[in-house]
């Protein structure tokens, strides 16, 4: 009886996760279908659509069926951004009506929004309405290159457990390596693949286990913290 109510009382690390450019929530999860179930049956995974239908042609078309959509758009520098705050309270209000989030899962754009939110919420520039993120899984990720957004989210070093998932072909491979300089003890898995979520083999396995045990520890204690 014991170890049942035990289970009734684990929760899952639950994770929004934010998908890559011009593709789609149920695209993000067809994507993460390729990982192993047994690391699948560990998250509660959330798969959102981005707030904005796609504004040109996707580069997952004849791959996966549209519609596409994107999180925010950019200049061809990746310099100025448009409708970042509006997507920025999207991502709060998904939090919200999806809660309790523990972390983020992203992917491409999707990847570079998740690693520059917790800075941005630590300064009080997004999710305020909404518990601080705990912890994140970058894949093909970078940082944000708009100075006026940059500059605050990365003031101060990323401290929450993060997995990031660096590819050997991936062009955003030097932006990803760039990134894991503001991230406290980031945990990384190298893959030989581009710019895609990669499958999780024998070799990765251990290390997204041992990544998934840690945080589901963290909530195990918090949990026992508020009950005592």
């Amino acid at each position: 009886m014991g170890s049942d109510c035990r289970g009734e009382e684990i929760r899952k690390p639950r994770f929004l996760c934010l998908h890559g450019f011009r593709t789609s929530g149920k695209i993000m999860k067809k994507q993460i279908g390729k990982w192993p179930e047994s690391v699948r049956d560990k998250l509660d995974l959330i798969f959102p659509d981005a707030p904005f239908p796609a504004r040109g042609d996707s580069d997952v078309q004849g791959i996966f069926d549209p519609p596409y959509y994107e999180w925010f758009q950019f200049n061809k520098e990746f310099t100025t951004y448009e409708n970042f705050e509006e997507c920025l309270e999207y991502i709060q209000d998904c939090m919200i009506k999806n809660g309790p989030i523990d972390g983020l899962l992203g992917f491409s754009q999707g990847a570079i929004l998740s690693a520059a939110l917790p800075g941005l919420q630590s300064q009080g520039l997004a999710l305020t309405k909404v518990p601080k993120i705990k912890f994140l899984i970058i894949i093909g990720g970078a940082k944000l290159k708009a100075k006026s957004w940059a500059d605050k989210a990365y003031a101060s070093p990323i401290e929450c457990p993060s997995l990031h998932f660096l590819g050997k072909e991936d062009f955003l491979k030097p932006y990803g390596e760039e990134l894991l300089k503001s991230v406290v003890n980031p945990v990384i898995i190298h893959h030989p693949k581009g710019h895609t979520v990669p499958r999780i083999n024998e070799e990765s396995l251990p290390t997204m286990d041992c990544f998934i045990e840690k945080i589901q520890k963290i909530i195990e204690e918090e949990k026992a913290n508020e009950v005592q």
